[in-house]
């Protein structure tokens, strides 16, 4: 999305744009939201919305904001299903129009929409209202609220600016909104290289920078962007089949953010305790990294690089999540080995990038701790520009915490039209609940579907199992033996999420 900076998007609690209010009991509950692109979901059935937001809760999200266009024939259809999917799991969704395509001459039909899901179960409520993000001008005041959109470093007006941020644009909100609620942005990256916008923002280090300031500042609510927005790279969301592409494939297929979601869990709990900084319970750790260095030349792009890439750093990204101090080493490509000391807790840190693979260990007392090779090198040949982030992760005693695909991206399954099992047919594909919703997806595609935490939604012939890595997979500590065979299995085959198990 693109925001002047004279342009705000209201908070409106109810239905329809209200007169300024006298005095408005204010909730005093924190809350976490995470932005949803509708636009790029037809396809979806509530099987699909069930599964993005189980993942959403899984790390504290409260609701998603379901941004929307009304140029989009199936923006009924699949509001409709984004609300039955909340109400079937205790989740919660609100409607976030999207003036890029809405616009005042809407009015009839946005509060049609909200006169329709304003008491739904499913609704979020603040403050005794529906909440509803709509357009409004700096000069306004019939809102209750405001959310920003600048979550990045910039000047205003999508300029691009060297980092880091700062909450320069969020004091001033706060100071105009004289106690009104303040919605912040928390974004971890944004690059896109579309015709109609082609550029890259100074992110970096921005997700923990971004969440510490966070910390400090406890806004009255936050809204994560994005949840799936894989044409602005600034996803956290798993990949899934059910997506439409719209061209964003090149630069986000292969790619997978799940490692920033491990980093945001212990902020979103902080931020709700009104905690100063993260508690950390488990040893893990995040990487990201460019694919290249900034000033690469590709050598089939038509459009050229993206603007705001002169002001990047060649430098590979290390989050560290200890529960006690330990030494970490990174080697990245040809370059010598570092070693730093690193403090407990959650500490970002950067090295230099080199080519070639990526390897990273965590030891605490001459013992290792954690570590691995990435799977995927940095290199300086390319065909088409790409400033996303590859982002992954290892926890406790080694084992990758990075999936390579939650879900199949060979199938597609519905509640509706699930096959049945033969002689001759075994699972290929299935799902769980809460926790095992990772683990349930993996392992079931393979083959592996116990009943008791997984359920089979398509039965057909055997996948080819992935290579074999020998990993010895356990249920992380405090988790139950239902999670034995699922670690095992899913860790022998390369699926380690750092939520559930720990493999060696």
């Amino acid at each position: 999305m693109k925001w002047n900076i004279s342009v705000l998007l209201a908070i409106v609690l109810g239905y329809a744009v209200a007169a300024p209010r006298a005095h408005v009991e204010r909730d005093s509950a924190k809350y976490v939201f995470a932005h949803f692109m509708v636009g790029i979901v037809p396809n979806y059935e509530v099987a699909d919305w069930i599964t993005d937001m189980e993942y959403a809760m899984e790390i504290g999200i409260d609701a998603f904001a379901l941004n929307n266009a009304n140029v989009d024939s199936f923006t009924p259809t699949q509001l409709a299903n984004a609300y039955e999917a909340a109400e079937e799991i205790g989740f919660k969704v609100f409607i976030s129009f999207d003036f890029s395509y809405w616009s005042n001459s809407d009015t009839s039909q946005i509060t049609a929409y909200m006169q329709q899901y304003a008491n739904h179960p499913a609704q979020m409520q603040y403050s005794g209202g529906a909440v509803s993000p709509s357009e409004a001008t700096s000069d306004d005041t019939s809102f209750d609220g405001v959310f920003s959109w600048y979550a990045w470093p910039t000047n205003g007006d999508n300029s691009i600016i060297p980092g880091p941020m700062t909450t320069v644009w969020d004091d001033e909100f706060i100071t105009d909104l004289a106690g009104k609620p303040y919605m912040a942005p928390v974004s971890p990256w944004f690059s896109t290289h579309f015709a109609s916008k082609n550029w890259v923002f100074i992110c970096e280090e921005l997700i923990t920078d971004r969440w510490n300031e966070m910390l400090q500042l406890q806004p009255q609510l936050i809204e994560i962007v994005t949840w799936n927005d894989f044409g602005e790279s600034h996803y956290i969301s798993p990949s899934e089949p059910n997506h439409a592409d719209d061209g964003s494939s090149e630069w986000a297929a292969g790619f997978p953010h799940d490692g920033w979601r491990m980093i945001m869990k212990p902020y979103i709990a902080a931020y709700k305790a009104g905690a100063s900084s993260p508690s950390v319970s488990e040893d893990q750790l995040v990487y990201w990294y460019r694919p290249t260095p900034w000033d690469v030349t590709c050598t089939s792009d038509s459009l050229g690089p993206p603007d705001g890439r002169d002001l990047l750093a060649d430098v590979v990204f290390v989050t560290t999540m200890l529960t006690s101090a330990a030494q970490l080493t990174v080697t990245s490509g040809s370059n010598a080995a570092v070693t730093i000391n690193v403090a407990p807790g959650i500490v970002t840190n950067n090295f230099t990038m080199g080519l070639g693979a990526q390897s990273f260990q965590v030891l605490r007392n001459g013992v290792s701790v954690l570590g691995g090779t990435s799977e995927k090198d940095i290199t300086n040949t390319c065909a088409y520009y790409n400033y996303n982030a590859y982002v992954g992760s290892f926890n406790a005693t080694g084992g990758s915490a990075t999936p390579t695909s939650s879900i199949s991206s060979s199938s597609s399954t519905s509640s509706s039209a699930i096959t049945s099992p033969s002689s001759s047919t075994v699972c290929t594909a299935g799902t769980g609940s809460g926790n095992y919703i990772g683990l349930c997806n993996f392992c079931c595609e393979y083959g592996y579907c116990p009943s008791d935490v997984c359920t089979c939604t398509s039965y057909g012939t055997q996948v080819p199992l992935p290579p074999a890595t020998g990993q010895d997979g356990h249920p992380l500590s405090g988790e139950d033996d239902s999670y034995l065979g699922l670690c095992s299995f899913a860790g022998n085959y390369g699926y380690c999420p750092g939520t559930a198990c720990t493999c060696s």
